[in-house]
């Protein structure tokens, strides 16, 4: 089964729709919780299924330095490793090296980094880190992109997004002529007597001008990808930037095809993401806001450490319906996270996460009802 998407629903600019792949299909407008090394921190997969989660997100820049890539395929790709056979989406690892900017080095070839973990030196291009991405075997592999940091000039902005555009061309051309090494390829093959692949996203960068964004667009649609990713969000900029960026972007992209803005938001923010035409988002907020003891509600935003919760006898929210509301009270939450107890991050996780997932189900829900567009928070 090659990846094919399908709009089912509109309601003003948001799309419900859904896109299919080797490991299943996947409902949008959709959240993906980030599990950085095959991994949602604190979370097991049978606890994942449970909240309905449909696709994750791991980062082929920790993969690639732990376990390996190696070791990925030898064992079956990443979803056999991590004994999760619904779809996964890589990121590219662009993000993560251009993050480390006092130990990296780029030119026109790639970028040579050291590792967080060691200081050992490596080497990401648009092939090779397409060659990790599908050596680990993931559905969904993004192009290898160089992510503007925040602040920059317009000609630091300029040169970035059209290294990003050759790059984008490079990582097509040779994920074309490997995308039938994928670890899993041969036996999906076998089992369903047609065609398994992965499919490409490209991905737009410009810094934070409007017009910029818009020729990365272009140029990046004329390629030719089955999905496009706004990228280059959330490095510091103010919101009203991010917004500014995804509104410029998001008209000049393909209506029939995905579109995915990485590395947003808030609660609220996502739903307005949606209102715009965004299928696809990720945010390592709710599992690291959890960590941190902060609580996501449909009242608003909840520090479950504040000593006012110490004789709570109430739910985290009581309009919500997560596994956690409906057992544990505010106080022994408190108590746990004031103890130190892993079972605190662990349920603050499972809440956080269920936030998201069940706004992503009602706004939803609401687009096909054609109930959306008329109402201003699904949060």
């Amino acid at each position: 089964m090659s990846f094919s998407f399908q709009v089912e629903a509109t309601n003003g600019a948001a799309r419900a729709g859904r896109f299919f792949t080797s490991h299943g299909e996947v409902k949008t407008p959709v959240f993906m919780p980030v599990g950085t090394v095959a991994s949602v921190k604190g979370l097991s997969q049978e606890l994942l299924d449970q909240l309905g989660v449909e696709i994750l997100l791991n980062n082929t820049y920790h993969l690639y330095l732990r376990p390996g890539v190696e070791t990925v395929r030898q064992l079956g790709g990443v979803q056999k490793f991590m004994a999760w056979n619904k779809p996964i989406l890589t990121d590219s690892g662009g993000f993560q090296v251009f993050s480390l900017s006092e130990m990296r080095k780029l030119t026109e070839d790639g970028v040579q980094f050291r590792s967080h973990i060691d200081g050992s030196l490596h080497f990401f291009s648009p092939e090779t880190s397409l060659a990790a991405e599908i050596g680990l075997g993931a559905n969904i592999v993004m192009a290898f992109d160089e992510c503007t940091e925040f602040p920059a000039d317009y000609e630091r902005a300029r040169k970035s997004m059209e290294m990003t555009a050759r790059w984008a061309k490079r990582s097509k051309d040779y994920f074309e002529a490997h995308k039938r090494e994928v670890p899993w390829f041969e036996e999906k093959t076998r089992q369903h007597g047609s065609e398994q692949s992965q499919a490409l996203f490209g991905i737009v960068q410009g810094g934070m001008y409007p017009d910029l964004r818009r020729e990365s667009a272009e140029r990046t649609v004329e390629i030719g990808f089955p999905g496009h990713a706004i990228g280059g969000l959330s490095v510091g900029e103010p919101r009203e930037k991010t917004w500014e960026m995804v509104s410029a972007t998001i008209p000049l992209l393909p209506a029939d095809k995905p579109r995915y803005v990485m590395g947003v938001g808030t609660p609220e923010e996502i739903v307005e993401y949606v209102r715009l035409g965004v299928d696809m988002m990720d945010c390592v907020m709710p599992t690291r806001a959890a960590r941190h003891g902060l609580l996501f509600t449909s009242e608003g935003k909840l520090n479950i450490k504040n000593a006012r919760f110490a004789r709570d006898e109430g739910p985290i929210d009581p309009n919500c319906h997560c596994p956690v509301c409906a057992r544990y009270s505010r106080a022994y939450l408190r108590h746990l996270y004031s103890s130190q107890e892993i079972l605190a991050q662990v349920l603050n996780t499972v809440h956080n996460l269920s936030h998201y997932l069940d706004i992503m189900r009602r706004v939803r829900e609401t687009i096909i009802s054609g109930e959306f567009a008329g109402t201003r928070s699904a949060v």
